[in-house]
């Protein structure tokens, strides 16, 4: 009888997992008086969104979401990100890289990509906003440089991120104290792998961007990986367009957001999929983490995400 009563108290993998990022998202909440939750329309923004309806509800979500719009983006990202937050009824903020480029604050690069970019409109709307702590989706197993970061992740008075400031993480205190004009990036998914986003995606039945999933598309191979056409100036002379069957890991700027060949049309066969992976999605799909051995943490430094 007792062995039957606590078999039932024990928790799954997800289970646990959801449980600390609902305690970090209520951490935030409690700690912090001007939060705000970064939001794109991926899956790892999309999870957190679920988590923090989760972690609130019946009452809803108490900070705004944060959307830095590349201007490059998948239309069908956009249309889902606009969708969800009229369905949820959640405040949306849109830092518009187009608009600094015309303000003559940014210069577009010549290679098209924006991702770089984001950092000026991000850093400007904590700023205006007063952020005190920005909530990201950032995983450790995604990046080297990410795997660096804890969960609190202190910023100093210019948004930037010098690995040498961070603050021990014992158990699971977290220290949110920063001075006027500092702020923190919080990442409640820090210990989440793709496949248990992915696997807490299917047992939720959180919905997706449909380009998750197999479908057809124009695409072009440039650097080894499938690009998408677009008004970012792809693609290039030499650079034939082809139809594929292919679908996105990862979604964000379309200039270097590679697509991957894949029959996967299902959560269940996305997981059976990345399951056999040896590449982590950033590194088979974002050719801006390709520029220097050291350009995520180069990034993270200015202030990106």
């Amino acid at each position: 009888m007792r062995a039957t009563t606590r078999a039932r108290h024990i928790l799954s993998h997800l289970d646990t997992l959801e449980a600390e990022s609902v305690h970090i998202l209520r951490e935030v909440a409690a700690e912090f008086e001007r939060p705000a939750l970064l939001f794109s329309g991926g899956k790892d923004s999309t999870v957190m969104l679920h988590l923090a309806r989760k972690a609130f509800a019946p009452a809803p979500i108490p900070f705004p979401l944060l959307h830095v719009d590349t201007g490059h983006n998948f239309p069908e990202t956009l249309e889902f990100r606009d969708r969800t937050v009229a369905r949820f009824r959640v405040r949306l903020l849109v830092a518009d890289v187009q608009s600094y480029i015309d303000a003559g604050e940014l210069r577009e690069r010549p290679d098209g990509t924006r991702n770089p970019l984001q950092t000026l409109p991000l850093l400007r709307a904590i700023e205006a906003n007063r952020f005190d702590a920005v909530l990201g989706g950032g995983r450790r197993d995604e990046e080297k440089a990410r795997a660096k970061e804890r969960v609190f992740s202190l910023r100093d008075d210019f948004g930037q991120w010098d690995p040498r400031r961070q603050r021990p993480e014992l158990w699971r205190l977290y220290n949110g104290r920063h001075r006027p004009g500092e702020h923190m990036r919080v990442f409640p998914l820090s210990n989440w792998t793709e496949l248990d986003v992915w696997g807490y995606i299917r047992a939720e039945g959180i919905e997706l961007p449909e380009i998750y999933f197999t479908h057809r598309r124009t695409v072009f191979l440039r650097d080894g990986m499938w690009l998408a056409p677009g008004s970012w100036g792809g693609p290039g002379d030499g650079e034939p367009v082809q139809d594929r069957m292919v679908r996105y890991r990862t979604v964000g700027d379309m200039s270097c957001t590679g697509a991957v060949d894949s029959p996967a049309s299902s959560v269940d066969e996305v997981i059976a999929e990345i399951a056999a992976s040896r590449v982590t999605e950033r590194g088979s799909s974002r050719a801006d983490d390709r520029m220097s051995e050291a350009a995520m943490e180069d990034r993270k430094r200015e202030g990106y995400f």
